[in-house]
């Protein structure tokens, strides 16, 4: 499965104190606080998101106050959405890139970030991330710190590599995140769009035009699990209860209610489950039909700037402010 890193975020009890009451003035009421102002570029996100229409989408981020995940459930909620997709479609520049082992038994893959595209594009910036990427297969740090540690040219380690190039190319450079496999089986990757997205797959066997067939369908495809025993169960809750509410939206009586979740679940296995996945070079065919006795040992897929909010910026006013 793939190797996935997820924050929980913690409650803290909030701490009472009883005491005796004693008589106070009334303080005043303080004004009702004004809700979330709903944007045009809020609307546009959650039309991408969802493919809701704009007014729908719009009275969707009212009712919840201009919370995106909450607007995209109630529009699910309504029948109006599809799932929404985790993609995420908030952009940061870098690269994604890929190393394989000779032997096909070692790989990695990595995200590199940078602060725009002109540098992402630079020669320099890509042969670093090319070096790190490798590093990492053939030294096997075990997170994003030890690998900044780690020794790579000499004495050098990675973080004074990243240093050096950050103040020779003059942008802030960072290693977001990398994973990589090891197996007696295969690897293989599949960089699309020139880093965009980047894929690593472990295979138990096959060959290598099978493993870059599973490699660019993850990277089409995005399933966010091998098969259904290894479904997040948490995503899985979450999906049953948005299909409780549609259902119930629908008019459908209570008593059937769950019989119909079922049903509708199995069309959410298609979709988020690789092996069930309808083969993206033949509709004919589903992932596991190529696969044969092949198993999927694990998958990576990562898109370029995922859930990273990048700040949005005025070009034109820079270079006026520039030239003050």
């Amino acid at each position: 499965m793939a190797k996935k890193t997820k924050d929980a975020a913690k409650k803290v009890a909030p701490t009472t104190k009883t005491e005796t009451a004693k008589p106070v003035e009334k303080p005043a009421e303080k004004p009702a606080e004004k809700p979330a102002a709903i944007t045009a570029g809020m609307v546009r996100d959650l039309r991408e998101k969802t493919g809701a229409g704009m007014m729908d989408c719009k009275k969707a981020l009212t009712e919840t106050g201009g919370d995106m995940q909450k607007a995209i459930d109630y529009l699910r909620e309504k029948g109006i959405a599809k799932a929404a997709k985790k993609s995420g479609r908030i952009a940061a520049e870098g690269a994604c890139a890929a190393y394989v082992s000779a032997d096909g038994k070692v790989g990695a893959v990595a995200e590199i970030n940078c602060e725009t595209d002109f540098t992402a594009n630079n020669e320099n910036f890509r042969a670093l991330v090319k070096k790190i990427t490798e590093h990492i297969a053939k030294s096997n740090p075990a997170d994003v710190d030890a690998l900044n540690a780690s020794v790579i040219e000499g004495k050098k380690t990675v973080n004074d590599l990243v240093t050096e190039a950050t103040a020779t190319i003059g942008e802030k450079i960072s290693v977001r995140r990398f994973t990589r496999y090891a197996t007696e089986g295969k690897v293989t990757s599949y960089i699309h769009a020139g880093g965009k997205i980047g894929v690593l797959v472990a295979l138990s066997g096959g060959s290598d035009e099978l493993g870059k067939d599973v490699a660019m369908q993850i990277a089409a495809s995005n399933p966010s699990a091998i098969d259904r025993d290894s479904v997040d169960a948490a995503e899985l809750e979450h999906e049953k209860e948005i299909l409780r509410k549609q259902a119930l939206e629908e008019g459908k009586p209570a008593n059937i209610v769950d019989k119909m979740v079922e049903g509708r679940i199995k069309k959410f296995y298609k979709e988020v489950c690789l092996v069930e996945q309808i083969f993206v070079k033949d509709n004919e065919k589903t992932v596991q039909d190529i696969l044969g006795k092949v198993k999927v040992l694990a998958f990576a897929r990562y898109q370029l700037g995922e859930g990273i909010e990048k700040k949005q910026s005025d070009f034109a006013a820079e270079v006026a402010a520039q030239l003050k």
